[in-house]
């Protein structure tokens, strides 16, 4: 990616050597996706890292959502009505201490699981704020 975002600018650079309205225009557009796609890169990195962190700290723990004994699809997904179960456990647990960086984290894991991702994510960056706030 960042070999891309290299080629971009020097790309840009090329185009507005040439001069020109137009063509400085046009530099300095690619100029603000290259800026753009860096932004991108950092915080996709910044929020995987995060994640991975809570992972590692929630399984350190032994609070890590384990669903290796549920039962899954063909595709390995984890089936409907079984991830339903999950969420409903989860989440009573979440409402029984939603202070708790680790429940709003497996809150957002079984969300994922039950296939709303949009969520999902919501509820990870909550449990990240949260986990930030305890150190």
């Amino acid at each position: 990616m960042l070999v891309y975002i290299g080629l971009i600018g020097v790309w840009a650079w090329m185009i507005m050597r040439r001069g020109g309205g137009a063509n400085i225009g046009l530099g300095l557009g690619m100029i603000v996706l290259a800026l753009v796609g860096l932004w991108i890169l950092w915080s996709v990195l910044r929020n995987g890292y995060a994640h991975q962190r809570l992972a590692a700290r929630a399984k350190a723990l032994g609070r890590d959502l384990d669903v290796s004994g549920l039962p899954t699809m063909p595709s390995g997904r984890v089936q409907r009505d079984a991830a339903d179960d999950l969420f409903a456990r989860v989440k009573a647990e979440y409402e029984a201490d939603p202070e708790s960086w680790v429940n709003a984290y497996r809150l957002a894991r079984a969300y994922d699981y039950a296939g709303d991702r949009s969520r999902a994510r919501d509820w990870m960056t909550r449990a990240v704020s949260l986990e930030k706030a305890t150190r």
